[in-house]
């Protein structure tokens, strides 16, 4: 089962609807990994603010705030592997990378198509 590891930048939820404006991004994003997370991949996040412990441990994430600060966040890694720096990537990026069909558009048809 392939896993995807997300090093988000400091903010006060990962959904994207905590603050005063919904962030429509974060916002698709989580549905993104809740999606992957349906098609059986393991799916860790882990915020700055509230788990800074998780970037010190993990190499990647703590020399990209090293090198890039919270401009490479977020990090997302694959298997151990650095995927995307600074950006949230698509459904379509994340389905490739992990190996789950099905991540071409934010909907799927229906089976009887």
């Amino acid at each position: 089962m392939p896993q995807v590891r997300v090093f988000d930048p400091a903010m006060c939820c990962s959904t994207g609807v905590c603050g005063p404006s919904v962030d429509a991004q974060l916002v698709r994003f989580a549905a993104d990994l809740d999606w992957l997370k349906e098609q059986g991949v393991s799916v860790e996040r882990f915020n700055l603010s509230q788990e800074p412990a998780a970037f010190v441990s993990d190499a990647d994430a703590r020399s990209t705030l090293q090198t890039q600060g919270e401009g490479g966040l977020p990090l997302v890694k694959v298997d151990g592997k650095v995927k995307s720096s600074g950006r949230y990537p698509s459904r379509k990026e994340l389905a490739a990378w992990a190996a789950v069909e099905g991540g071409a558009s934010a909907r799927t048809a229906p089976s009887h198509l």
